[in-house]
């Protein structure tokens, strides 16, 4: 059994995606990506699921403490989470969520890349004063820009490599 990325939905062939542990909330991001892959793909054999609760925080908090959490989506926290929660590997080709699982002690696969080669710590970082503070719990995802103002002295912090 194998928890799977929207990755593995659009590029793997139908006899390697049946019998997979995917979250319903990527049928979504399926269907905005590719229509016709999401109508085969939602009528085969795979494991369609919610996560619970804890699942999501635990995802949630492994995902700050790598400092990837910023950068994730909400169907990657999803996923994220199942895998976590199910304590099954996850095949997915991004790197914020290989990184997570790799810190967590958790098992990747990629799916068309060669995956991660290393694991990264992220940090805030703050543009004006350079002042840093890890990744708290509670941030809003963004796919760009500042993750939050500084608090001693409002400049954007931005998610930095830590040092």
């Amino acid at each position: 059994m194998r928890v799977l990325d929207t990755a593995a939905l659009l590029y793997w062939p139908v006899t390697e995606i049946t019998g997979g542990i995917c979250s319903v909330s990527q049928l979504s991001e399926l269907q905005k990506v590719s229509e016709q892959r999401h109508m085969l793909v939602s009528n085969l054999d795979i494991n369609w699921q919610e996560p619970v609760a804890e699942w999501l925080e635990n995802a949630r908090t492994a995902a700050a403490n790598s400092g990837d959490l910023p950068r994730l989506s909400s169907v990657d926290l999803d996923i994220l989470a199942l895998a976590m929660g199910l304590d099954l590997p996850l095949f997915t080709d991004d790197y914020r969520l290989q990184n997570t699982m790799q810190m967590a002690g958790l098992a990747t696969h990629p799916v068309g890349t060669k995956g991660a080669k290393q694991v990264w710590q992220w940090e805030l970082r703050c543009t004006g004063c350079g002042s840093t503070e890890a990744v708290p719990p509670d941030v809003e995802s963004r796919k760009t820009g500042p993750v939050k103002d500084c608090a001693s002295c409002g400049a954007p912090m931005v998610l930095k490599r830590k040092r």
